[in-house]
């Protein structure tokens, strides 16, 4: 959402930007001698506005071991926009900077846990180490809209544990 609202904007009188609810957008040069042309940095082409977007939380328990790094499976999707999330692995087809939230909760409170974002398998990105009964990060990842992947991996020291299956307890969007 958000075009309709600049219909009809003009940008220093030269420039016409019209859009609807619909989720399209046009922008159209005034008529000026020469060819108008519209720069944007890196990019040529279509430019996407919206990227693909996903929310997903795990449905079934799933047992965190203790001094193990472990990838946490989340089995169910809230919503999917272009189906790019499987196999707990968000792997975008648009090229550009993904806001990756994600966020747990386990059954007891003994343990200290990490989260860490990994991007095409490496940790990209780890969390503070927080003690209690859960843990969240929250980063920014450019995604080449092609190859590039995430998934998500904690680290728990204490005693194992079990992550609720809900989603609100443990996702990942």
């Amino acid at each position: 959402g958000g075009l309709g609202v600049w219909s009809d904007a003009y940008i220093g009188g030269s420039i016409n930007l019209s859009g609807s609810t619909s989720g399209t957008a046009t922008v159209a040069a005034s008529a000026v001698a020469g060819t108008p042309t519209l720069t944007l940095p890196t990019t040529t082409g279509t430019v996407a506005i919206d990227g693909p977007a996903f929310s997903a939380y795990l449905n079934s328990v799933q047992v965190i071991l203790n001094n193990v790094t472990t990838k946490i499976t989340f089995d169910a999707e809230v919503f999917d926009t272009n189906s790019n999330f499987a196999s707990s692995r968000f792997t975008p087809t648009v090229a550009g900077y993904y806001q990756i939230t994600v966020a747990t909760y386990w059954t007891a409170g003994t343990q200290t846990a990490q989260l860490s974002v990994y991007k095409n398998g490496a940790a990209f990105s780890y969390g503070p180490y927080l003690s209690g009964q859960g843990s969240a990060i929250s980063t920014l990842v450019s995604m080449n809209g092609s190859t590039d992947y995430v998934e998500i991996y904690i680290y728990l020291t204490g005693t194992s544990t079990t992550l609720y299956a809900n989603q609100t307890g443990t996702y990942f969007m």
